[in-house]
């Protein structure tokens, strides 16, 4: 009997950590499906280098922040299964896609707070609610948390109060989707250079010494310090592991 090759879908990786996290899963033998939001030929890009790779990969736009166009989504990606692998489901859930609104409490706006809670909250627990009719029995939903939650740092009340509400979803994810041999669990970065933190790296010039400092392992984390740890989550190796938050700082703040 043919083995299928599992697939993942990776939002918001068409750059940064997602697209990082993508690399590292084809690498373990996972095709993977890409979404952007806005940066289409990005995306197509990262297609064009997982199917050099031998991999097959898909492209398709997604807005994580407006779940009115969820149930549209969850149609085209239905049909890239079916066309492209032949399947009417997936493997992996890898809910990546997010946006900053760094700012102190005191000044922190509505507007910022709506998209914040649209991106990292509202959209993940739809996406994920939405989805599971297409994830395979035996799948993986992995959520992205950040160090945030453990430590706190003024500027983030917003952001890191709503990957709070993502780690305390992903033990009900665990407890309620068990009976189908679904896992969920979540990394918790610690400060990354990427797209993301550019601005911040930009604005303070000794931001990245202050962090360097402030880690056990002494430097600022790189993508390819979390991309494997998510890909490793997709593999049979990481089966027994299930409602896990897995800090990946190189230990700041301990």
């Amino acid at each position: 009997m043919e083995t299928k090759t599992k697939i993942a879908l990776v939002t918001g990786s068409s750059r940064g950590l997602g697209k990082n996290a993508a690399m590292h899963i084809i690498q373990k033998g996972i095709d993977v499906i890409i979404t952007y939001r806005s940066k289409k030929e990005e995306a197509e890009a990262v297609v064009a280098e997982i199917e050099k790779s031998g991999q097959k990969a898909a492209t398709l736009q997604l807005d994580t922040g407006v779940v009115s166009s969820f149930d549209a989504f969850i149609k085209q990606l239905a049909t890239v299964l079916k066309e492209k692998w032949n399947r009417d489901s997936f493997d992996f859930l890898v809910n990546n896609a997010g946006i900053d609104a760094a700012a102190p409490f005191a000044k922190t706006t509505e507007e910022d707070f709506d998209n914040l809670f649209n991106v990292h909250f509202k959209g993940v627990y739809f996406l994920t609610q939405k989805s599971l009719p297409l994830i395979a029995d035996g799948g993986r939903i992995i959520n992205l948390s950040t160090g945030l939650t453990r430590f706190a740092t003024p500027g983030y009340a917003a952001y890191a109060s709503m990957k709070g509400a993502i780690e305390v979803f992903t033990k009900y994810l665990a407890k309620e989707l068990g009976s189908r041999g679904i896992a969920a669990n979540l990394v918790a970065p610690g400060i990354i250079e990427t797209d993301f933190t550019k601005a911040a790296f930009t604005a303070h010039p000794e931001l990245d010494k202050y962090m360097s400092s402030i880690t056990s392992l002494g430097r600022v984390g790189q993508p390819d310090d979390i991309g494997g740890i998510i890909a490793f989550l997709c593999t049979e190796d990481a089966r027994w592991i299930n409602a896990q938050r897995i800090e990946a700082s190189g230990g700041m703040f301990l």
